[in-house]
This record gives C-alpha cells, sequence and structure tokens, in this order.
C-alpha cells in the first residue's frame, strides 16, 4: 500500500500499490523499467482520477530541483519537481520571467503544463505555452529529449499530453526580462458593465480575474493586474467600469482573512510575487478544504454563457466558495481547452462535498454545453466521455501519439481510457 492514499484535496484515494520517491533520474527510469503500470504523481493538486494507477505511482519530489538558465537562448531548464513559486522567484532574481504563473504557485511545472494549466490574461497563453523542450522517461525506461525545434507541430501534442507519453523529468521554458506588476482589487462590478463591455474590463491589464459568490447578481472583486509601464483603464485610480476600489487587502474568497493574498494597493512589486493570487511563501487560506471544477469556452461566449448560469444563481452559491473568471489566449496545444480559440475560464472553488456537489456540476455543464464549454483535465466533471472527445478536434492524432510513444499502455490508466484515448 503507498503511502500517501490521497490527492491535496483528499477527494481522490490512489488505487496504487505502492507510492516511490526516486531521487535520481537514474531511479526512476528503473523503476518505470520493471513497472507493469505506472503514472506520475506531481503536487497532487488534482481532483479526479486523472493521475491514477493500479501499478506504480511515482513521485517526482525527491528529484533534484535543478533549474539552469541559457542566457543565449533564453531558456530555463527545470526540474519536474520544481514549482512554480521557486522557479519564478530564481528567475527574477537573475533578471528573467516566465508570461504568466497560475493562481496558486505552490503547483509543480511539469504537472501544471501537462493538464494545460494556465493563469489569466487575453494575451497570455496557458503555462504550457511557454515549453520549448522537454525530457521524459519512456515506458522501457529510456530517457529521451523532445524539443519543438526537432519536433516541429507534433511537438504541440507533446506538452499537454496527461502523463500519457511516459515520465517528464524536466521541462525547457521560455523567458523573457522581469518587470514589475502593480496589482488593485475592485468591489462590487455591476453586471451591465460586462453587458456592455467584457472585452473592454479583461482587456484593460496584463491579467484580469473576476470573482462571484453568486450571493447577489454583481461580480463581487475585480483583480486588475497592471504591468508597471504600460497603459491602465483611464479610471482604475478612482474606480474600474462601474466597480469602486477596495478599502484594503481581498481574499477572493468571502469572509478569509487576506494574509496569504499577495500585496494589493497599487503596491508594485516583481512579477513573481504579483501574479499569483496567493504568496508564494505561505499556503492558500483553504488549505485544500476545497473540491475544484473549472470549464473554458470561447471568449466571445462569456457573457451569454454567464447568463446562461443565472438561473441556478441560488443552486450555485449553496456548493461554491468563490467562481473566478479568467481569460486565456489561443494556443495550438492539441488537448489545450484553449486550442485555437480564444477562451474564458469559468473555475469554480466549492465546497468539499462531493455529494453536493457533483449535482450542481452537472447542471452546469448542461448550460454551458450550448457554448461548447471543455473541463481542465485536471478537475472535476461529469462531461460523458463522448460528448468530450466530439469537443477537441485532435483527440485521434494524440491518441495516435501516444500508441507510438506507448504502444502496450503502461501510462494509460482507467481516466485516460475513457476520456481521451478511446479504448476504455
Amino acid at each position: 500500500m503507498n503511502r500517501r492514499t490521497t490527492n491535496w484535496a483528499g477527494n481522490i484515494g490512489f488505487t496504487a500499490e505502492r507510492l516511490h520517491h526516486p531521487s535520481t533520474v537514474a531511479e526512476l527510469q528503473a523503476v518505470i523499467a520493471r513497472a507493469e503500470r505506472a503514472r506520475a504523481l506531481g503536487s497532487g493538486h488534482s481532483f479526479n482520477a486523472v493521475a491514477d494507477t493500479p501499478g506504480a505511482l511515482v513521485s517526482l519530489a525527491h528529484l533534484p530541483r535543478t533549474m539552469e538558465l541559457d542566457t543565449a537562448a533564453g531558456t530555463v531548464q527545470a526540474g519536474a519537481g520544481v514549482r512554480y513559486a521557486e522557479l519564478a522567484q530564481w528567475l527574477h532574481e537573475r533578471g528573467r520571467s516566465l508570461h504568466n504563473l497560475g493562481s496558486l504557485p505552490h503547483i509543480s511545472v511539469a504537472g501544471s503544463c501537462a493538464t494545460a494549466t494556465h493563469g489569466s490574461g487575453d494575451a497570455n497563453g496557458s503555462l504550457a505555452t511557454a515549453v520549448e523542450g522537454l525530457e521524459l522517461v519512456t515506458a522501457e525506461g529510456d530517457l529521451v529529449a523532445l524539443s519543438r525545434a526537432e519536433h516541429g507541430t507534433d511537438f504541440d501534442g507533446m506538452v499537454v499530453a496527461l502523463g500519457a507519453l511516459g515520465v517528464v523529468t524536466s521541462m525547457t521554458l521560455r523567458t523573457a526580462p522581469t518587470f514589475d506588476v502593480a496589482q488593485r482589487v475592485y468591489d462590487d462590478l455591476p453586471l451591465e458593465a460586462l453587458e456592455d463591455g467584457f472585452d473592454a474590463i479583461t482587456g484593460a491589464a496584463y491579467s484580469v480575474s473576476l470573482f462571484t459568490a453568486w450571493r447577489e447578481p454583481v461580480i463581487d472583486q475585480v483583480w486588475v493586474k497592471h504591468r508597471v509601464g504600460d497603459t491602465l483603464h483611464e479610471d482604475a485610480a478612482s474606480g474600474f467600469f462601474g466597480a469602486r476600489p477596495a478599502d484594503g487587502p481581498r481574499h477572493p474568497v468571502p469572509g478569509m482573512a487576506a494574509q496569504h493574498c499577495t500585496e494589493q494597493l497599487g503596491a508594485a512589486g516583481p512579477w513573481s510575487e504579483r501574479l499569483p493570487h496567493f504568496r508564494p511563501g505561505s499556503p492558500p487560506s483553504s488549505a485544500g478544504a476545497e473540491l475544484q471544477a473549472e470549464y473554458l469556452l470561447p471568449r466571445h461566449a462569456a457573457v451569454a454563457a454567464l447568463r446562461a448560469l443565472e438561473p441556478l444563481r441560488e443552486r450555485i452559491a449553496r456548493v461554491v466558495q468563490i467562481n473566478e473568471i479568467r481569460t486565456v489566449a489561443a494556443d495550438e496545444q492539441w488537448l489545450s481547452p484553449s486550442y485555437r480559440q480564444d477562451t474564458a475560464a469559468f473555475h469554480f472553488t466549492l465546497v468539499p462535498d462531493t455529494a453536493a456537489v457533483l449535482p450542481v456540476l452537472e447542471l452546469i455543464e448542461e448550460r454551458l454545453a450550448p457554448f461548447g464549454a471543455v473541463p481542465h483535465w485536471g478537475k472535476l466533471f461529469t462531461v460523458p466521455p463522448a460528448a468530450l472527445r466530439e469537443r477537441y478536434s485532435r483527440l485521434p492524432d494524440f491518441a495516435a501519439l501516444a500508441r507510438r510513444f506507448d504502444p502496450a499502455g503502461k501510462f494509460a490508466n482507467a481516466f485516460l481510457r475513457e476520456h481521451v484515448l478511446g479504448d476504455g
């Protein structure tokens, strides 16, 4: 029996016969080579069984936490166990940056990219869009290097891969010069403002997040992350499209203290300490006492989707802690929910009660289905596999890629066979 039986939230119990903690890549290769079935476990921040396996579950947390900057190429190679918080701080200290970070910087680089995890911003692609190369251990235990330069457009099927190709040991990410960000929070954005100018609101700064708890017909908070030196909406200092400036620091979840949140009130600071919602050096206040679901749909349909959810307001309010609405730029990643379309992401932080949450998710999915909404690969959802596969045009290409890398299906699990590979 493995020593770690659950994911971060505690809603998934892993079925693996053993949890392995290799401390070197060579040890990892040996574990994979002799395993009949295997899966990698990142920071455990998935809320479904995407990481589960009845075989060898492998934690990458004890692998060397390497970070190597190639100044000539403008890239950084980071070990798969490295988390975004430490990588971001390390890069900033060396005058470099990544284009974006997730709201929670405590998650691992490899796991986040493998599931198309994202931050926010009209012009900002998911975290995986920064990946230029990776190394992984294949089913035979071989260590192979993959890169955009060598594999061309096929590389777009190799990053958001859900662990189906092998166990990633490192990723090479594109970087840029470091930059500063000022963060402001605004209260009570009228819904009419979204009706009149959703694109103007989400495009007003480098990153904009809208939060609602569905208690009232209003956006409770707007988090505006403004890149210092860029033009900001002209009323941002005194108001934001009808929302008023917060009179103090805020936590996204109503009633929670803000000490774990990144600095607000317009104080400028490095990207590494402003793009996340939570401070890299401390855990979020929820500390795992939550479930999460997220659905991504075409950005132009965001307001219509909000209208479609309005009849569910009371049902949603009973189970949601907070709903965050963000935007993500289009990309070319085959399994990305933002494949060739700018998207709006509806992220739900929910009470830790699966029995109460799942029926509400079914209703949300029914309302969002006409907009072609797809769930985040690492969150809770009930979308039928057949419907999900219809919404990803490159799934056949990815399935072929997975068979090429792993013909015996060592890295395939029930989740992948059912939802992705189509042979469940």
